[in-house]
């Protein structure tokens, strides 16, 4: 058992044994599948025809970016075990809050990217640390506003030294 959210809406999918017909949302299914590529099917439903390419998975947010007949559509993946963690409310354990960064190695910071009060969201650039003549991107490990800078530019930082605060 699948659930999928497209948008706001909810699907509880299971699938046959064969994989070609099952149920959504308690309603029976089935379609013919053929995969062309690895990453590339063709789906005939109700006499209807969908080319689908997967264009990106993300298994970290479980989600999966699908072009169906040239429309893009994020569809974000919970298997069984994640709803049954979610149904015991275990699933915030992966949420944890960061409240700090810290120096992944010794360097010398180049450049803050953010300001204090800054939003940022996981994958933004927060400051540039240059270690052994390599300049490092140190990212943002999720979302949160910008409390505090500790560092300034030109100054040299010890591995685990805190650089940054989230509020």
């Amino acid at each position: 058992m699948f659930q999928s959210q497209i948008g706001e809406e909810k699907y509880t999918i299971t699938f046959g044994k064969d994989g070609q017909e099952g149920t959504i949302n308690g309603a029976d299914f089935s379609w013919d599948l053929l995969s062309i590529t690895q990453d590339r099917f063709h789906i005939l439903h109700n006499n209807v025809s969908f080319l689908v390419t997967v264009e990106k998975r993300d298994t970290e947010a479980k989600t999966v970016t699908l072009k169906i007949n040239g429309k893009r559509v994020l569809v974000n993946t919970k298997n069984k075990m994640d709803l049954l963690l979610e149904s015991m409310g275990l699933d915030q354990v992966k949420n944890k809050k960061i409240n700090e960064i810290k120096a992944p190695m010794p360097g010398l910071v180049l450049r803050s990217i953010v300001a204090v009060g800054d939003s940022v969201v996981k994958g933004d650039s927060l400051l540039v640390l240059e270690a052994m003549k390599m300049e490092n991107v140190i990212k943002s490990p999720g979302e949160g506003t910008i409390a505090k800078i500790l560092v300034e530019k030109g100054q040299a930082v010890e591995k685990n030294q805190v650089l940054l605060v989230f509020q």
